[in-house]
């Protein structure tokens, strides 16, 4: 009993702090509204007489968008103030889905316009998860980073795969797709109205110019966070391991998915959401599980484990003939995605210098996302010389191996070994508590 308190009681110390617990509940409302756009997206695409080749192309801009802006989002989060960097995220989020609400509920919606707004959905999350990042450790002391990058780790999948795409598949279901990307719109606006009350405080802006010297430019300060991925040999093999690893498995994923649902299923978008609400369900109790103990010793060891026996499952989606098989399948890969997750994201924060932090958050979305535009536009067609067993199998299998390969190129189990990060003693922090 003594030990499930502790554990709690180390959960929710981040709340503590008034500003962490309004950036946290504004995170909410917009991962609530991304989890009802990857559903109502799906079922606008549907309703427009698009298959998987048409949401491909849908999905492949949302990636696009990320991918083209990302490094720029991780510059600017070290250049400029990162809460008014996620301020003005959320505004274009609301303008992004207002307009698509209002095309939709007039009935003059086309293929592009949802691609142009997947396109621009992308790009906001560019600029907003690298600032993010680089905003925690300015709100909350290093002991509790693990605790707050948990409960993100917990909230992000319930309310993203879980209550967003239950939400939006019931509207879709009782009305239409163009009532959900209403509902999504609000719960974009409510989420601004919560991020606008954190205070302009000079801890979330950028460090100024030292000894009086100008700011180092764009180009500077991108080879700077290059050249430390390089030289960091954990950093680097990691990365490299999530290329390979999203290559394999995102397309799959995002794109083919409510195909197995519809057809091994027979079933329709509250399937889908049910299915999707199950791999949320995993990644929050993995988060919880995380986030709630102290950080693992053999850190890096546990995080490749990890995702390297979590994508297994997969292989065995394009078999599945019952509801509870996907179930299953999708619950045991969110929990093993979650914890390493919730370990990298902390990992990030510990080890990579402060002045860097937005940078090599962003460099970490590129890499580890470089080749998602590409997967996600073959999973359509692939469809038509694979079939889909064949494709969830390659999805399943190709993590593992190269997981084992980054292990040992990356020395990982000597690094972790060499720079413990046991938790630091409690330090005061500028910020305020509520």
């Amino acid at each position: 009993m003594s030990a499930l308190k502790t554990s709690a009681l180390r959960l929710i110390k981040p709340f503590a702090y008034r500003d962490y617990a309004l950036l946290a509940s504004a995170l909410v409302f917009s991962t609530f509204a991304a989890g009802m756009w990857a559903v109502a997206m799906v079922y606008q695409v549907r309703r427009l007489g698009g298959g998987p080749v048409e949401l491909s192309a849908v999905a492949t801009a949302n990636a696009a968008g990320l991918l083209c802006f990302v490094l720029l989002g991780g510059i600017m989060a070290d250049r400029h103030s990162c809460r008014r960097i996620v301020m003005l995220v959320e505004a274009l989020s609301l303008a992004v889905m207002g307009v698509t609400a209002v095309l939709a509920m007039t009935e003059v919606l086309q293929l592009w316009h949802l691609m142009l707004a997947g396109f621009c959905t992308g790009a906001g999350s560019a600029f907003f998860f690298p600032a993010y990042s680089a905003l925690l450790p300015k709100m909350l002391p290093a002991e509790q980073l693990l605790a707050a990058n948990g409960l993100e780790g917990t909230a992000r999948p319930v309310v993203h795969t879980a209550l967003g795409p239950m939400a939006a598949g019931f509207v879709v279901a009782a009305l239409s797709p163009a009532h959900a990307i209403i509902g999504i719109s609000v719960i974009h606006l409510a989420a601004l109205l919560m991020l606008r009350r954190i205070p302009n405080r000079q801890a979330y802006n950028a460090p100024g110019p030292v000894d009086g010297q100008g700011q180092p430019g764009m180009l500077r300060q991108l080879r700077e966070g290059i050249g430390y991925t390089v030289r960091t040999r954990w950093l680097l093999w990691t990365l490299l391991f999530s290329v390979i690893s999203v290559f394999t498995f995102i397309g799959p994923f995002e794109v083919l998915l409510p195909f197995i649902v519809s057809g091994n299923l027979h079933g329709d978008a509250q399937l889908f959401s049910f299915a999707l609400a199950f791999f949320g369900l995993g990644s929050a109790i993995g988060s919880l599980l995380v986030a709630s103990a102290k950080f693992p010793r053999r850190y890096l060891s546990l995080m490749t484990a990890c995702w390297c026996l979590g994508t297994l499952p997969l292989a065995l989606v394009g078999y599945v003939d019952e509801a509870w098989m996907l179930f299953a399948i999708l619950l045991a890969f969110g929990i093993t995605d979650a914890v390493g997750m919730v370990i990298w994201g902390t990992l990030l924060q510990r080890r990579v210098p402060g002045h860097l932090l937005g940078r090599i958050s962003s460099l970490d979305f590129f890499v580890s996302l470089a080749l998602m535009p590409l997967s996600m536009a073959a999973a359509g067609p692939l469809t038509q010389v694979l079939s889909l067993q064949a494709i969830f199998i390659i999805a399943g299998l190709a993590s593992p191996l190269f997981g084992i390969i980054a292990w040992w190129a990356g020395k990982f189990a000597h690094d972790e070994i060499a720079h413990p990060l046991s938790d630091p003693v409690p330090a005061a922090l500028d910020g305020e508590r509520g």
